[in-house]
C-alpha cells in the first residue's frame, strides 16, 4: 500500500456510504492521531486501538445524527505520495470559513489546523474534514 493514510480516509468514507456503525483499519501512529483529531473535533464517535498482531488496527465508531445523516459530509485528501502539499504557519487553509477542519503533520506532530495556527506552525496538509 503506497498511501496508508488515503486508506483509511477511503475506509471511512465507504463505511459512511454503506451506514455501517463502524470500521476497521490497520493502525499507525500517524492514523491514531487522525482518529483522535477526529473525536475531538466531533466528527467520530470513538475510536478503540487493537494491540494484537505486529501492526494492531483501530476500530473507528462512526457518528450519525438522529436522522441517520454522517457527521462527516465530506473527508478527502490534501497531500498525497505524487503531489505533497505544504503550508506556512500564515497559509492554513481555512475549510468552509471555518466550519471544517484541515489535518496537518507539523515538526510538533500531527494535529488540526486551528492548534497549529494557535501554536505559529506550518506543514503538510494531510486531509480536510467538514
Amino acid at each position: 500500500m503506497n498511501d496508508p493514510i488515503a486508506d483509511l480516509l477511503t475506509r471511512i468514507r465507504n463505511a459512511l456510504l454503506a451506514r455501517h456503525e463502524k470500521t476497521l483499519v490497520p493502525a499507525s501512529k500517524a492514523k491514531l492521531e487522525i482518529a483522535r483529531i477526529l473525536k475531538d473535533e466531533g466528527y467520530i464517535q470513538d475510536y478503540v486501538h487493537h494491540e494484537e498482531g505486529p501492526q494492531g488496527s483501530i476500530s473507528i465508531i462512526l457518528k450519525y445524527d438522529k436522522e441517520g445523516t454522517p457527521a462527516i459530509t465530506k473527508i478527502e485528501r490534501a497531500s498525497r505520495p505524487g503531489l505533497r502539499l505544504y503550508v506556512g504557519k500564515d497559509e492554513i487553509p481555512k475549510v468552509l470559513n471555518g466550519l471544517g477542519v484541515a489535518i496537518l503533520s507539523t515538526s510538533t506532530g500531527v494535529m488540526a489546523g486551528r492548534t497549529a495556527e494557535e501554536k505559529g506552525v506550518g506543514g503538510e496538509v494531510l486531509c480536510t474534514v467538514y
